[in-house]
């Protein structure tokens, strides 16, 4: 027994040598502070409303369906209605035909369209280029592929009491600089989580040129593609010049209808890429859930039938969170935060060093500090943004938090409450 013992506590069963470091994870370790606190929630992505009624009915009447095959696995790399109504509705905003069977994949959320693609073409020391801020999976995906991650910042421009996502811009020579013969991808994240940029169509056409130059592959995470305010206008990098066939564009039913919950994402782009990451889902999740795919492949159908009238829930969402958006920074200037408003997403950087001078030491950055301390003595909860950064570059937002808006009136009333309150 002793000998078995010792036999499994041995270091043959470590975690995996390619994984080690990523074990850690800010939505785990936050939103389970923010339950055991019972605070106000403004951290994790979802909404606290209800998903629009038609998608919820699309739902309910796949499930009800008298066809037996909706309850059963449906086509490894996407449910053959799903693939069709998004070549459907993509076709006219990419300017060319897709083929559904062989330029789209359906994985499990954004989450599995990215693990796919990256892990179904990045080699042993392959470098990746993601740029900062980024979501915070694509380090440790890359990392398990044995790639090489590269960091390359957005840089704030501009100082004020209230300043926009737009100012935070690249370094056009420092960019280019991380490119070499090593470089496979680099992950572009427009509108960007957790800052809420826009790229212009300048910006992305100097990512362009430096794809071309070097022969890189662009991994284009667009799942706030339909969420953009003011004359902000998303830009999609696979319609520039001779892009397409070196970039994989990432959607998510979840953003798209306000259902995180249903976690279908999608792959689109040439069939020599997205073969790739076919190969690796097929041999990982293999399918995903049939009545989820029938779902928002109907959602998807009444969408198209809906496009360019205010009933179109791809446009009015945007209409509904700018509203939200508003409120939320003038409160956060009223306070005296400093925030960055956002052009597209659902989220919102601030600059909260005005609210808090003393915080608990610990090794962790600055900013996980103020959150845990926000959401026990204040019962509020956000997140920190140096999870979304290497800690090369961490010290540039351990001074930031990070705002969720897509949340109910009442909900965010309840957190302005609470900042307004704050010295009470």
């Amino acid at each position: 027994m002793m000998e078995d013992l010792h036999k499994m506590t041995s270091k043959k069963f470590e975690i995996a040598k390619r994984i080690q470091g990523t074990e850690k994870n800010v939505w785990v370790d936050i939103s389970k502070l923010a339950v055991q606190q019972k605070s106000v929630n403004l951290g994790q992505g979802f909404p606290d409303f209800m998903a629009p009624e038609h998608v919820v009915q699309c739902l309910k009447d796949a499930v009800c369906s008298d066809t037996p095959g909706v309850h059963q696995y449906t086509r490894s790399f996407g449910h053959p209605r799903l693939v069709s109504a998004l070549a459907q509705l993509y076709e006219p905003i990419f300017g060319r035909q897709i083929d559904p069977m062989t330029e789209i994949l359906i994985s499990i959320g954004g989450y599995g369209s990215l693990f796919s693609i990256i892990q179904g073409l990045v080699n042993p020391g392959d470098e990746v280029i993601i740029i900062e801020p980024f979501f915070d999976c694509y380090m440790p995906m890359v990392k398990a592929a044995c790639g090489v991650p590269v960091f390359v910042p957005l840089r704030p421009t501009a100082a004020g009491q209230v300043t926009s996502s737009a100012d935070w811009k690249l370094d056009e020579s420092e960019l280019s600089s991380k490119f070499n013969s090593k470089t496979k991808l680099i992950i572009l994240n427009t509108p960007n989580n957790p800052l809420g940029k826009v790229f212009k169509k300048e910006e992305l056409q100097v990512i362009s040129d430096l794809c071309k130059k070097h022969d890189v592959v662009c991994i284009a995470d667009e799942v706030y593609e339909w969420m953009t305010y003011d004359d902000n206008r998303h830009v999609r990098i696979a319609t520039l010049p001779d892009m397409w066939e070196r970039t994989v564009t990432i959607g998510s039913a979840g953003k798209t209808f306000s259902v995180t919950g249903w976690k279908l994402g999608w792959t689109i782009g040439p069939k020599h890429l997205v073969h790739c990451a076919q190969i690796m889902h097929q041999n990982c999740a293999y399918t995903c859930p049939t009545p989820m795919q029938e779902a928002v492949a109907r959602g998807l159908e009444v969408e198209i039938s809906r496009l360019g009238t205010p009933e179109s829930y791809l446009t009015s969402l945007a209409k509904e969170l700018q509203p939200k958006r508003d409120y939320l920074a003038s409160v956060l200037a009223e306070v005296g935060m400093k925030p960055v408003v956002p052009q597209g997403g659902y989220f919102m950087m601030a600059d909260y060093s005005n609210l808090v001078s003393d915080l608990p030491e610990s090794d962790e950055a600055k900013d996980f500090r103020f959150v845990k301390w926000m959401t026990i003595n204040k019962k509020l909860t956000v997140i920190p943004p140096t999870a979304f950064y290497s800690k090369e570059h961490e010290h540039m937002v351990d001074n930031y938090v990070r705002f969720c808006f897509i949340k109910k009136d009442s909900t965010l009333q309840q957190a302005a409450q609470i900042l307004k309150h704050w010295n009470d």
